[in-house]
């Protein structure tokens, strides 16, 4: 094989790579491969292709990503199930135990472990609010009703 073949599949590789992510971070690995290509043709030596392919990654990555990020909107991720009920009011169906790191909420109707944000004891059936989640736990305290 080729070098400049090398270099184009790979490219075709990061591009590919990138279509799954969502990070726009790969991209600039694929333009360093087709510049490492250019440069194939230029010479042989592998050692002087890589450290091209390197520098024109690193450079293209590190001169576009505040561009890129002033661009993209601060809140433009998508809310997952455990973002989208942060805020929401649920109801407690199995006692919160801060001890013994028991709890159980309803919450849209699923069920999700639970332990309070000040480490009290919540009694079922008392509404709460989720403040946080912390890996599969949601975090709440009780409602206070007005």
């Amino acid at each position: 094989m080729l070098m400049w073949q090398f270099w184009l599949i790979l490219s075709g590789l990061f591009l590919i790579i990138e279509i799954f992510n969502v990070s726009f971070l790969i991209f600039w690995f694929s333009l360093g491969a087709l510049v490492a290509m250019a440069v194939s043709f230029v010479t042989s030596n592998v050692i002087v292709q890589a450290s091209i392919f390197l520098l024109t990654s690193t450079v293209l990555l590190f001169a576009t990503r505040p561009f890129v990020n002033k661009i993209l909107p601060k809140d433009s991720f998508i809310k997952t199930n455990s973002n989208s009920i942060e805020g929401k009011i649920g109801k407690v169906i199995v006692d919160i135990e801060p001890i013994e790191g028991k709890g159980q909420v309803k919450i849209n109707s699923e069920t999700w472990s639970a332990k309070s944000a000040d480490n009290t004891y919540i009694s079922k059936d008392t509404e709460v609010i989720v403040e946080k989640i912390e890996g599969v736990k949601a975090i709440v305290k009780p409602l206070v009703k007005k």
